[in-house]
């Protein structure tokens, strides 16, 4: 495993009805869901780290702190970019920002774990 503090990913969207809080439930408008935002920072992160770990090793979120600042309407890009600032053994902190051209409109961290996939697996249908 090759991680280290400072490996950075971005993610790039235009907002579409799919991304919205009406379309996912989490309230009644046509703007970027949170929980949206969270999945795109959280596929960002594991784009960061897939080519540092080893074949048989994937990560796993297990933290999230998340502020959604501003809202997102319909056919806005938004990019996301994660930064790892902490490696504790398996342990992987990631910093988060989302903007638009306008301001940012999410920022939070995202702790994730180095796991042996096939282990984990496992353990999950038990």
């Amino acid at each position: 495993m090759t991680l280290a503090p400072g490996l950075r990913s971005t993610l790039l969207i235009m907002v579409e009805m799919e991304d919205t809080a009406k379309k996912i439930g989490s309230g009644d408008v046509p703007v970027l869901a949170t929980p949206r935002l969270l999945a795109l920072a959280e596929a960002a992160t594991v784009r960061a780290v897939e080519h540092h770990l080893r074949p048989n090793e994937t990560s796993v979120g297990t933290r999230v702190e998340l502020e959604h600042l501003a809202a997102s309407p319909l056919g806005t890009h938004v990019q996301i970019g994660v930064e790892l600032t902490e490696v504790d053994g398996r342990r992987l902190v990631f910093a988060f920002e989302a903007h638009d051209r306008h301001a940012v409109v999410g920022r939070g961290t995202i702790e994730r774990v180095v796991v042996d996939r096939a282990k984990f697996l496992a353990r999950a249908t038990r």
